[in-house]
Protein backbone atom coordinates (compact mmCIF):
# COMPACT_ATOMS: atom_id res chain seq x y z
CA UNK A 1 0.00 0.00 0.00
CA UNK A 2 1.34 3.43 -0.93
CA UNK A 3 2.17 6.07 1.67
CA UNK A 4 -0.52 8.30 0.12
CA UNK A 5 -3.14 5.56 0.49
CA UNK A 6 -2.17 5.01 4.14
CA UNK A 7 -2.59 8.75 4.79
CA UNK A 8 -5.99 8.75 3.10
CA UNK A 9 -7.13 5.85 5.29
CA UNK A 10 -5.87 7.60 8.39
CA UNK A 11 -7.76 10.81 7.65
CA UNK A 12 -10.84 9.57 5.82
CA UNK A 13 -11.28 6.04 7.10
CA UNK A 14 -12.20 2.97 5.10
CA UNK A 15 -15.58 1.27 4.78
CA UNK A 16 -16.03 -2.45 5.26
CA UNK A 17 -16.72 -4.36 2.06
CA UNK A 18 -20.43 -4.62 1.22
CA UNK A 19 -20.40 -8.37 1.94
CA UNK A 20 -18.71 -7.98 5.33
CA UNK A 21 -21.05 -5.10 6.20
CA UNK A 22 -24.03 -7.32 5.42
CA UNK A 23 -22.68 -10.10 7.62
CA UNK A 24 -21.97 -7.64 10.45
CA UNK A 25 -25.52 -6.30 10.35
CA UNK A 26 -26.94 -9.79 10.61
CA UNK A 27 -25.09 -10.35 13.89
CA UNK A 28 -27.03 -7.66 15.78
CA UNK A 29 -30.53 -7.66 17.22
CA UNK A 30 -33.03 -4.99 16.13
CA UNK A 31 -30.50 -3.01 14.11
CA UNK A 32 -33.00 -1.52 11.66
CA UNK A 33 -36.28 -1.94 13.51
CA UNK A 34 -37.94 -2.31 16.89
CA UNK A 35 -40.29 -5.34 17.15
CA UNK A 36 -43.08 -3.16 18.58
CA UNK A 37 -42.40 0.26 17.07
CA UNK A 38 -41.22 -0.59 13.60
CA UNK A 39 -38.44 0.66 11.35
CA UNK A 40 -35.94 3.01 12.95
CA UNK A 41 -32.34 4.21 13.08
CA UNK A 42 -30.77 3.66 16.49
CA UNK A 43 -28.17 6.43 16.71
CA UNK A 44 -27.96 6.42 20.51
CA UNK A 45 -25.21 3.88 21.00
CA UNK A 46 -23.39 6.10 23.50
CA UNK A 47 -26.32 5.53 25.82
CA UNK A 48 -26.29 1.77 25.34
CA UNK A 49 -25.19 -0.03 22.23
CA UNK A 50 -26.99 -2.40 19.91
CA UNK A 51 -26.66 -6.00 21.10
CA UNK A 52 -24.79 -8.84 19.49
CA UNK A 53 -27.01 -11.89 19.10
CA UNK A 54 -24.20 -14.17 20.25
CA UNK A 55 -23.76 -12.22 23.50
CA UNK A 56 -27.44 -12.39 24.44
CA UNK A 57 -27.76 -16.04 23.44
CA UNK A 58 -24.70 -17.36 25.30
CA UNK A 59 -25.75 -15.58 28.48
CA UNK A 60 -29.27 -16.99 28.26
CA UNK A 61 -27.93 -20.52 27.64
CA UNK A 62 -25.47 -20.56 30.53
CA UNK A 63 -28.01 -19.06 32.94
CA UNK A 64 -30.06 -22.26 32.56
CA UNK A 65 -27.58 -24.30 34.58
CA UNK A 66 -28.06 -24.50 38.37
CA UNK A 67 -24.49 -25.53 39.11
CA UNK A 68 -22.21 -23.62 41.45
CA UNK A 69 -18.95 -22.85 39.64
CA UNK A 70 -16.98 -23.47 42.85
CA UNK A 71 -17.47 -27.25 42.75
CA UNK A 72 -15.54 -30.12 41.12
CA UNK A 73 -18.09 -31.97 39.01
CA UNK A 74 -17.94 -31.66 35.19
CA UNK A 75 -20.48 -28.86 34.68
CA UNK A 76 -18.94 -26.77 37.44
CA UNK A 77 -15.50 -27.28 35.91
CA UNK A 78 -16.94 -26.08 32.58
CA UNK A 79 -18.21 -22.96 34.30
CA UNK A 80 -14.80 -22.41 35.88
CA UNK A 81 -13.20 -22.56 32.43
CA UNK A 82 -15.71 -20.03 31.12
CA UNK A 83 -14.74 -17.65 33.93
CA UNK A 84 -11.03 -18.27 33.33
CA UNK A 85 -11.38 -17.55 29.62
CA UNK A 86 -13.40 -14.41 30.34
CA UNK A 87 -10.76 -13.05 32.71
CA UNK A 88 -8.02 -13.78 30.18
CA UNK A 89 -10.03 -12.07 27.44
CA UNK A 90 -10.54 -9.02 29.62
CA UNK A 91 -6.98 -8.81 30.90
CA UNK A 92 -4.90 -9.73 27.88
CA UNK A 93 -7.16 -9.17 24.89
CA UNK A 94 -9.33 -6.15 25.69
CA UNK A 95 -6.99 -4.24 28.01
CA UNK A 96 -3.68 -5.49 26.64
CA UNK A 97 -2.21 -6.31 30.06
CA UNK A 98 0.16 -9.12 31.04
CA UNK A 99 -0.82 -9.03 34.71
CA UNK A 100 -2.99 -7.15 37.18
CA UNK A 101 -6.49 -7.95 38.45
CA UNK A 102 -10.03 -7.74 37.15
CA UNK A 103 -12.87 -6.14 39.11
CA UNK A 104 -16.52 -6.86 38.35
CA UNK A 105 -19.55 -5.03 39.70
CA UNK A 106 -23.11 -4.37 38.56
CA UNK A 107 -21.93 -1.24 36.73
CA UNK A 108 -18.77 0.52 35.64
CA UNK A 109 -19.71 3.39 37.96
CA UNK A 110 -19.49 1.08 40.97
CA UNK A 111 -16.10 -0.14 39.77
CA UNK A 112 -14.85 3.44 39.43
CA UNK A 113 -15.96 4.40 42.95
CA UNK A 114 -14.25 1.29 44.34
CA UNK A 115 -10.97 2.08 42.57
CA UNK A 116 -10.93 5.78 43.48
CA UNK A 117 -11.74 5.14 47.13
CA UNK A 118 -9.12 2.40 47.42
CA UNK A 119 -6.32 4.61 46.10
CA UNK A 120 -7.35 7.58 48.25
CA UNK A 121 -7.46 5.45 51.40
CA UNK A 122 -4.04 3.89 50.82
CA UNK A 123 -1.90 6.46 49.03
CA UNK A 124 -0.81 9.60 50.94
CA UNK A 125 -1.69 12.86 49.26
CA UNK A 126 -3.27 16.26 49.56
CA UNK A 127 -5.08 16.53 46.22
CA UNK A 128 -6.80 14.55 43.47
CA UNK A 129 -6.87 15.70 39.83
CA UNK A 130 -9.71 15.06 37.41
CA UNK A 131 -11.31 16.99 34.54
CA UNK A 132 -14.47 18.94 33.82
CA UNK A 133 -15.31 16.54 30.98
CA UNK A 134 -15.61 13.40 33.12
CA UNK A 135 -18.81 11.40 33.26
CA UNK A 136 -20.34 11.65 36.76
CA UNK A 137 -19.25 8.08 37.48
CA UNK A 138 -15.63 9.25 37.37
CA UNK A 139 -15.97 12.88 38.45
CA UNK A 140 -18.19 12.06 41.41
CA UNK A 141 -15.96 9.14 42.40
CA UNK A 142 -12.93 11.44 42.51
CA UNK A 143 -14.93 14.08 44.40
CA UNK A 144 -16.20 11.52 46.92
CA UNK A 145 -12.70 10.15 47.52
CA UNK A 146 -11.31 13.68 47.97
CA UNK A 147 -14.02 14.63 50.46
CA UNK A 148 -13.65 11.40 52.43
CA UNK A 149 -9.89 11.77 52.79
CA UNK A 150 -9.95 15.57 53.19
CA UNK A 151 -8.08 16.22 49.93
CA UNK A 152 -8.43 19.06 47.45
CA UNK A 153 -10.19 18.26 44.17
CA UNK A 154 -8.45 19.91 41.23
CA UNK A 155 -10.35 20.08 37.94
CA UNK A 156 -8.60 20.34 34.57
CA UNK A 157 -10.26 22.65 32.04
CA UNK A 158 -11.45 21.59 28.60
CA UNK A 159 -9.81 22.75 25.39
CA UNK A 160 -12.91 24.35 23.79
CA UNK A 161 -11.52 23.98 20.26
CA UNK A 162 -10.98 20.22 20.45
CA UNK A 163 -13.48 19.26 23.14
CA UNK A 164 -10.68 17.35 24.87
CA UNK A 165 -8.32 17.55 27.82
CA UNK A 166 -4.74 18.60 27.08
CA UNK A 167 -1.84 16.83 28.79
CA UNK A 168 -0.24 20.16 29.74
CA UNK A 169 -3.44 21.28 31.46
CA UNK A 170 -3.53 18.12 33.57
CA UNK A 171 0.16 18.33 34.38
CA UNK A 172 -0.24 21.94 35.55
CA UNK A 173 -2.44 20.68 38.39
CA UNK A 174 -0.19 17.81 39.49
CA UNK A 175 2.39 18.15 42.27
CA UNK A 176 4.27 15.86 44.64
CA UNK A 177 1.17 15.69 46.87
CA UNK A 178 -1.23 14.48 44.16
CA UNK A 179 -2.81 11.16 45.18
CA UNK A 180 -4.10 10.16 41.74
CA UNK A 181 -5.42 11.58 38.46
CA UNK A 182 -8.59 10.41 36.72
CA UNK A 183 -9.07 11.37 33.06
CA UNK A 184 -11.52 9.74 30.64
CA UNK A 185 -10.23 8.06 27.48
CA UNK A 186 -12.82 9.73 25.23
CA UNK A 187 -15.68 12.16 25.73
CA UNK A 188 -19.25 10.93 25.52
CA UNK A 189 -20.36 14.36 24.26
CA UNK A 190 -17.64 15.70 21.97
CA UNK A 191 -16.28 12.30 20.89
CA UNK A 192 -12.73 13.56 21.41
CA UNK A 193 -10.12 10.89 22.19
CA UNK A 194 -7.72 11.89 24.96
CA UNK A 195 -4.00 11.21 24.62
CA UNK A 196 -3.75 9.08 27.76
CA UNK A 197 -0.16 8.09 27.04
CA UNK A 198 0.95 11.72 26.93
CA UNK A 199 -1.23 12.72 29.87
CA UNK A 200 0.28 9.94 31.97
CA UNK A 201 3.84 10.71 30.85
CA UNK A 202 3.64 14.43 31.57
CA UNK A 203 1.98 13.92 34.93
CA UNK A 204 4.63 11.40 35.99
CA UNK A 205 7.43 13.81 35.13
CA UNK A 206 6.17 15.70 38.17
CA UNK A 207 5.38 12.68 40.35
CA UNK A 208 6.95 9.45 39.00
CA UNK A 209 4.88 7.05 41.12
CA UNK A 210 1.57 8.79 40.46
CA UNK A 211 -1.53 6.59 40.14
CA UNK A 212 -3.53 7.14 36.92
CA UNK A 213 -7.14 6.06 36.30
CA UNK A 214 -9.03 6.28 33.02
CA UNK A 215 -12.73 5.81 32.29
CA UNK A 216 -12.82 3.95 28.97
CA UNK A 217 -16.55 3.23 28.98
CA UNK A 218 -17.10 5.51 25.99
CA UNK A 219 -13.96 4.67 24.04
CA UNK A 220 -13.85 0.87 24.37
CA UNK A 221 -16.37 0.10 21.56
CA UNK A 222 -14.51 2.37 19.13
CA UNK A 223 -10.79 1.83 19.56
CA UNK A 224 -7.96 -0.21 21.06
CA UNK A 225 -7.18 0.00 24.78
CA UNK A 226 -3.54 -0.67 25.67
CA UNK A 227 -2.66 -0.28 29.34
CA UNK A 228 0.99 -1.21 28.74
CA UNK A 229 1.35 1.55 26.19
CA UNK A 230 -0.46 4.25 28.15
CA UNK A 231 0.96 3.21 31.53
CA UNK A 232 -2.29 3.69 33.43
CA UNK A 233 -3.01 1.89 36.71
CA UNK A 234 -6.72 1.37 36.21
CA UNK A 235 -9.30 1.39 33.43
CA UNK A 236 -13.06 0.86 33.53
CA UNK A 237 -15.40 -0.49 30.85
CA UNK A 238 -19.15 -1.14 30.51
CA UNK A 239 -20.00 -4.12 28.27
CA UNK A 240 -23.51 -2.82 27.62
CA UNK A 241 -21.90 -0.04 25.55
CA UNK A 242 -19.65 -2.58 23.84
CA UNK A 243 -22.30 -4.64 22.02
CA UNK A 244 -22.89 -6.57 25.29
CA UNK A 245 -25.31 -6.98 28.18
CA UNK A 246 -26.25 -4.74 31.06
CA UNK A 247 -25.68 -5.89 34.62
CA UNK A 248 -21.89 -5.99 34.71
CA UNK A 249 -19.19 -3.34 34.93
CA UNK A 250 -15.51 -4.19 34.52
CA UNK A 251 -12.28 -2.72 35.74
CA UNK A 252 -8.62 -3.65 35.35
CA UNK A 253 -6.10 -2.59 37.98
CA UNK A 254 -2.31 -2.81 37.88
CA UNK A 255 -0.48 -5.15 40.27
CA UNK A 256 0.57 -2.33 42.59
CA UNK A 257 -3.00 -1.05 42.78
CA UNK A 258 -4.46 -4.56 43.06
CA UNK A 259 -2.44 -5.19 46.21
CA UNK A 260 -3.56 -2.06 48.04
CA UNK A 261 -5.88 -2.74 50.96
CA UNK A 262 -9.41 -3.16 49.63
CA UNK A 263 -12.66 -5.01 50.25
CA UNK A 264 -11.96 -8.75 49.99
CA UNK A 265 -12.58 -12.06 51.69
CA UNK A 266 -9.88 -12.82 54.27
CA UNK A 267 -9.05 -16.20 52.73
CA UNK A 268 -8.42 -14.70 49.28
CA UNK A 269 -5.09 -13.50 47.90
CA UNK A 270 -4.13 -9.86 48.39
CA UNK A 271 -4.78 -9.00 44.73
CA UNK A 272 -8.22 -10.67 44.58
CA UNK A 273 -11.09 -8.18 44.18
CA UNK A 274 -13.99 -10.49 43.51
CA UNK A 275 -16.54 -10.88 46.30
CA UNK A 276 -18.95 -13.82 46.26
CA UNK A 277 -19.68 -16.45 43.65
CA UNK A 278 -18.99 -15.42 40.04
CA UNK A 279 -21.63 -15.25 37.33
CA UNK A 280 -20.18 -17.41 34.53
CA UNK A 281 -22.66 -16.15 31.95
CA UNK A 282 -21.28 -12.62 32.27
CA UNK A 283 -17.76 -13.87 31.57
CA UNK A 284 -19.05 -15.86 28.59
CA UNK A 285 -20.68 -12.69 27.27
CA UNK A 286 -17.34 -10.87 27.37
CA UNK A 287 -15.67 -13.69 25.47
CA UNK A 288 -18.46 -13.53 22.88
CA UNK A 289 -17.68 -9.83 22.32
CA UNK A 290 -14.00 -10.68 21.86
CA UNK A 291 -14.90 -13.55 19.51
CA UNK A 292 -16.88 -11.14 17.36
CA UNK A 293 -14.12 -8.51 17.10
CA UNK A 294 -11.59 -11.27 16.34
CA UNK A 295 -13.93 -12.55 13.62
CA UNK A 296 -13.70 -9.14 11.96
CA UNK A 297 -9.92 -9.22 12.43
CA UNK A 298 -9.69 -12.57 10.65
CA UNK A 299 -10.92 -10.91 7.46
CA UNK A 300 -7.72 -8.85 7.44
CA UNK A 301 -5.07 -10.98 9.18
CA UNK A 302 -3.84 -14.57 9.29
CA UNK A 303 -2.44 -14.31 12.81
CA UNK A 304 -3.56 -16.84 15.42
CA UNK A 305 -2.83 -14.51 18.32
CA UNK A 306 -6.12 -13.50 19.96
CA UNK A 307 -4.94 -10.06 21.09
CA UNK A 308 -3.53 -9.26 17.65
CA UNK A 309 -6.75 -10.37 15.96
CA UNK A 310 -8.75 -8.26 18.39
CA UNK A 311 -6.56 -5.22 17.74
CA UNK A 312 -6.90 -5.69 13.98
CA UNK A 313 -10.67 -5.99 14.32
CA UNK A 314 -10.85 -2.82 16.44
CA UNK A 315 -8.58 -1.01 13.99
CA UNK A 316 -10.96 -1.84 11.13
CA UNK A 317 -13.98 -0.89 13.25
CA UNK A 318 -12.35 2.46 13.96
CA UNK A 319 -11.52 3.07 10.28
CA UNK A 320 -15.07 2.19 9.19
CA UNK A 321 -16.47 4.51 11.85
CA UNK A 322 -14.15 7.30 10.73
CA UNK A 323 -15.47 6.90 7.20
CA UNK A 324 -19.03 7.10 8.58
CA UNK A 325 -18.06 10.17 10.60
CA UNK A 326 -16.59 11.85 7.52
CA UNK A 327 -19.79 11.16 5.57
CA UNK A 328 -21.90 12.44 8.46
CA UNK A 329 -20.00 15.72 8.54
CA UNK A 330 -19.22 16.22 4.86
CA UNK A 331 -22.14 14.47 3.17
CA UNK A 332 -22.19 12.26 0.09
CA UNK A 333 -23.07 12.75 -3.57
CA UNK A 334 -26.70 12.16 -2.54
CA UNK A 335 -27.12 14.43 0.48
CA UNK A 336 -25.36 17.33 2.18
CA UNK A 337 -23.48 16.82 5.41
CA UNK A 338 -23.97 18.47 8.77
CA UNK A 339 -21.19 20.93 8.03
CA UNK A 340 -23.00 22.16 4.91
CA UNK A 341 -26.35 22.69 6.63
CA UNK A 342 -26.52 26.39 7.56
CA UNK A 343 -29.30 25.70 10.06
CA UNK A 344 -27.14 23.22 12.01
CA UNK A 345 -24.16 23.91 14.26
CA UNK A 346 -21.61 21.13 14.79
CA UNK A 347 -20.05 21.60 18.21
CA UNK A 348 -16.34 20.97 18.93
CA UNK A 349 -15.80 20.28 15.23
CA UNK A 350 -12.20 19.75 14.17
CA UNK A 351 -10.82 19.52 10.65
CA UNK A 352 -8.91 16.35 11.46
CA UNK A 353 -10.92 13.32 12.55
CA UNK A 354 -7.89 11.39 13.82
CA UNK A 355 -8.76 11.97 17.45
CA UNK A 356 -12.52 11.54 17.25
CA UNK A 357 -14.76 8.60 18.00
CA UNK A 358 -18.06 8.25 16.13
CA UNK A 359 -19.95 10.83 18.19
CA UNK A 360 -21.21 14.19 16.96
CA UNK A 361 -22.86 16.95 19.00
CA UNK A 362 -25.09 19.35 17.09
CA UNK A 363 -27.70 22.03 17.58
CA UNK A 364 -30.40 23.52 15.31
CA UNK A 365 -30.71 27.28 15.02
CA UNK A 366 -33.79 28.42 16.99
CA UNK A 367 -34.92 24.86 17.75
CA UNK A 368 -34.84 23.51 21.29
CA UNK A 369 -32.63 20.44 21.83
CA UNK A 370 -35.37 18.37 23.40
CA UNK A 371 -37.83 19.36 20.68
CA UNK A 372 -35.28 18.47 18.01
CA UNK A 373 -34.71 15.04 19.56
CA UNK A 374 -38.48 14.43 19.48
CA UNK A 375 -38.58 15.47 15.81
CA UNK A 376 -35.92 12.86 15.06
CA UNK A 377 -37.97 10.29 16.96
CA UNK A 378 -41.10 11.14 14.94
CA UNK A 379 -39.07 10.37 11.83
CA UNK A 380 -37.84 7.02 13.11
CA UNK A 381 -34.41 8.03 14.44
CA UNK A 382 -33.31 7.71 18.07
CA UNK A 383 -30.81 10.31 19.27
CA UNK A 384 -30.31 11.92 22.69
CA UNK A 385 -30.39 15.49 23.96
CA UNK A 386 -27.75 16.74 26.40
CA UNK A 387 -29.27 19.72 28.22
CA UNK A 388 -28.62 22.12 31.06
CA UNK A 389 -30.17 20.97 34.31
CA UNK A 390 -29.23 17.35 33.71
CA UNK A 391 -26.78 15.96 36.29
CA UNK A 392 -25.26 13.89 33.49
CA UNK A 393 -24.72 16.85 31.17
CA UNK A 394 -24.59 20.31 32.71
CA UNK A 395 -21.01 20.36 34.01
CA UNK A 396 -19.63 19.08 30.69
CA UNK A 397 -21.74 21.49 28.61
CA UNK A 398 -20.53 24.44 30.68
CA UNK A 399 -16.95 23.21 30.31
CA UNK A 400 -17.37 23.00 26.53
CA UNK A 401 -19.01 26.42 26.41
CA UNK A 402 -22.15 25.20 24.63
CA UNK A 403 -25.80 25.58 25.73
CA UNK A 404 -26.74 21.97 25.01
CA UNK A 405 -26.40 19.35 22.29
CA UNK A 406 -28.16 16.68 20.34
CA UNK A 407 -25.80 13.71 20.54
CA UNK A 408 -25.56 11.51 17.47
CA UNK A 409 -23.84 8.17 18.07
CA UNK A 410 -24.09 5.50 15.36
CA UNK A 411 -21.90 2.39 15.45
CA UNK A 412 -19.76 0.35 13.08
CA UNK A 413 -22.67 -1.93 12.20
CA UNK A 414 -24.27 1.02 10.41
CA UNK A 415 -23.47 1.72 6.77
CA UNK A 416 -23.40 4.68 4.41
CA UNK A 417 -27.10 4.23 3.58
CA UNK A 418 -27.91 4.69 7.27
CA UNK A 419 -25.89 7.89 7.38
CA UNK A 420 -27.60 9.22 4.26
CA UNK A 421 -31.00 8.43 5.74
CA UNK A 422 -30.06 10.30 8.91
CA UNK A 423 -28.86 13.32 6.94
CA UNK A 424 -32.11 13.35 4.95
CA UNK A 425 -34.04 13.33 8.23
CA UNK A 426 -31.86 16.18 9.48
CA UNK A 427 -32.63 18.15 6.34
CA UNK A 428 -36.35 17.66 6.85
CA UNK A 429 -36.09 18.89 10.45
CA UNK A 430 -34.01 21.80 9.26
CA UNK A 431 -36.71 22.79 6.74
CA UNK A 432 -39.41 22.44 9.41
CA UNK A 433 -37.34 24.73 11.59
CA UNK A 434 -37.24 27.37 8.85
CA UNK A 435 -41.00 27.21 8.39
CA UNK A 436 -41.69 27.56 12.12
CA UNK A 437 -39.29 30.48 12.48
Amino acid sequence: MSVQKVKELQYEGEFFSSQLQKEIKEKFYFLDNDPNYGERLFFENSGGSLRLKSVVEIKEFIERFPDCPDRVHPRSIDLQQIKKQGIEDMTKVIFGADNGSIITQLSASQVMFQIAETIAENVPGKNIVTSAMEHPSAYDAASYAAQKMDMELRVAKVNPETGGIDAAEVASLVDKDTCFISIMSASNISGTIMDMKEITAQARKIKPDLYVITDAVQHAPHGVIDVKDTGVDAVTMAPYKFFGNRGIGIGWVSPRLANLRHHKLLAKKSDEWELGSPTPSNYASISAIVDYVCWIGKHYSDTKDRRELFMKGMEKIHLHERALLSALLNGTENVRGLRQNSNVTVYTDTESLLYKDLIVAIGFNHLDYTAAAREYEKRGCIVFERIMGSPYSERMLIALGIPGAIRISPMHCHDIADIEKFLQITDSISELNKIEN
